[in-house]
């Protein structure tokens, strides 16, 4: 599973119109959010850090929840985006989820825990153990 980091508004019109995970490193405004939705009619998650996450309006939420976008709050630690534009969530983390899935741990047990473990947000994990483990 990849995460598309975008790190300035400018870069937001030359993404792939397929992206359904994308992190925006910079404080976006409503249009930058409106433009986003656009370029990627197929988004399923904004992603962005604390800070910024406070700062989103109202309007732009209902918008993104009548578009069926969540918006997590979440950093990617250690990303390098002159070296990759996606922060990768590695296989063993996926199957970490499942493999407590299948030992019966509740979703809470289970985003607490690897959240601690992965440094993901718990929004994040329970976004990918929704789409994960029923892929």
């Amino acid at each position: 599973m990849r995460i598309r980091v975008v790190s300035s508004r400018e870069e937001i019109f030359t993404l792939n119109p397929n992206e359904r995970i994308v992190h925006l490193a910079f404080r976006p405004s409503n249009k930058d959010i409106f433009g986003l939705v656009e370029t990627c009619p197929k988004i399923e998650v904004i992603q962005l850090p604390k800070s910024y996450r406070r700062t989103v309006s109202k309007s732009i939420e209902m918008f993104l929840q009548m578009q069926r976008v969540q918006l997590i709050e979440g950093d990617v630690w250690g990303h390098r985006k002159d070296i990759n534009e996606y922060y990768s969530i590695s296989s063993s983390i996926i199957e970490k989820i499942k493999e407590m899935k299948i030992e019966g741990k509740s979703a809470e047990e289970i985003e607490k825990r690897v959240s601690r473990e992965s440094k993901l947000n718990s929004e994040m994990v329970a976004y990918i153990m929704s789409k994960e483990i029923t892929a």
